[in-house]
């Protein structure tokens, strides 16, 4: 299997920290937020990564090179217009090409076993790919997925409004005392991916949301199979939640 990463953006949550530096670059325990994500790809047997850069990608590029030092592949592509994680993938379809791909954001920190549980799962059925999640998190903020009694999505929101939660709950898809499940921005997908990438509008933010995508594969009769994040999942988003990365908070 082969891996995308989309580190392209600039992390403007992060201010003068990423002037310099793209924010997957920032140091997390004396290394970038990016090499522990590609060790862990590595510890999963992927051996071909492609890297989504744009704001200073030369920092990026110039970091891992060709990827020999990992005793990888790494190439990589240029985002030039930050117009939304929708457009990000199809920069790497002619790297992916009839192969099966993990994507993950450059900015999201998970135990490494993490990737191998997800392949693991991915080979459990017939399935369009994976999609993991994970709770407690203000799902307001991100995107709120509810599944089928196989563990399969079955719907997905992002950044439900109160309106939309009441909405899930009369419906039958929330209920109380279960867990919410949060998208948790790591992905496997087959390319069949890209037919409903291709077919993307921009929302009402302005944007390219992968998640319309997502929604459209499902809606299509595809199956993504459910896979709940074990341990830690940090989002690198902000200073604050740095710090507590150096710290050995989280």
């Amino acid at each position: 299997m082969k891996a995308v990463v989309l580190a392209a953006g600039k992390g403007t949550r992060m201010r003068e920290l990423t002037q310099e530096l793209p924010k997957p670059m920032l140091r997390v325990q004396g290394r970038p937020i990016l090499e522990h994500i590609i060790d862990g790809l590595r510890s999963a047997g992927i051996r071909e990564v492609c890297i989504i850069t744009g704001w200073r990608a030369d920092v990026i590029e110039g970091h891992f090179g060709d990827g020999s030092r990992w005793n990888m592949v790494i190439r990589y592509a240029r985002q030039e217009v930050q117009d939304g994680t929708g457009r990000a993938p199809e920069y790497a379809k002619a790297f992916v090409g009839s192969d099966d791909f993990l994507l993950t954001y450059g900015d999201i920190l998970v135990r490494p076993d993490t990737y191998g549980r997800m392949i693991q799962r991915f080979r459990e059925g017939p399935f369009a790919g994976v999609i993991t999640v994970t709770q407690g998190e203000d799902v307001t903020k991100g995107g709120i997925n509810c599944f089928d009694k196989d563990f399969c999505l079955a719907r997905l929101v992002e950044k439900p409004s109160p309106e939309q939660l009441r909405a899930l709950r009369e419906e039958g898809w929330l209920k109380d005392g279960e867990p919410l499940h949060y998208n948790a921005g790591i992905y496997i997908f087959r390319p069949l991916i890209y037919d409903f990438t291709a077919r993307l509008v921009k929302s009402p933010r302005g944007e390219y949301e992968l998640t319309d995508a997502i929604s459209m594969l499902i809606n299509a009769g595809h199956k993504l199979a459910g896979l709940q994040i074990e341990g830690r999942w940090v989002d690198v988003r902000d200073p604050e939640v740095l710090a507590q990365l150096e710290r050995g908070d989280l």
